[in-house]
């Protein structure tokens, strides 16, 4: 058997506002939402992102709360998109492990993310 991946789903107090980040960060069209799920469709996949009233976001780095998981989206100007990132209610963390390869960024919920190059 293979499996093939659909879905990624992430946690949030608030779905809607955690999902116009993402559907206008990634050019994912919103097709379902509703108080408690909203669904983004990309290219390849869709990104559910799920009420969780009560969600603790991680704590990256200290790990206090640690990450559960992280996207990593492929980019071809760094700076370009770290500022458009930012624009739209990312957060940079001050500790950046390799800036120069990828920009660590806080999402809304406040699960980091990385925009990176892709590999050559």
């Amino acid at each position: 058997m293979t499996a093939r991946l659909g879905a990624v789903s992430l946690d949030s107090d608030e779905p809607g506002k955690l999902a116009r980040f993402y559907s206008e960060l990634l050019d994912a069209p919103i097709v379902h939402e509703r108080p408690d799920l909203v669904v983004l469709q990309t290219e390849s996949l869709f990104i559910t992102i799920e009420m969780i009233p009560d969600h603790q976001p991680p704590d990256w780095p200290s790990g206090r709360v640690p990450k559960q998981l992280h996207l990593d989206l492929f980019v071809d100007d760094l700076d370009d998109a770290e500022v458009f990132a930012l624009s739209i209610g990312a957060r940079k963390p001050d500790t950046q492990p390799s800036p120069h390869k990828w920009r660590v960024l806080i999402d809304p919920s406040g699960h980091p993310f990385c925009v990176t190059l892709p590999p050559a």
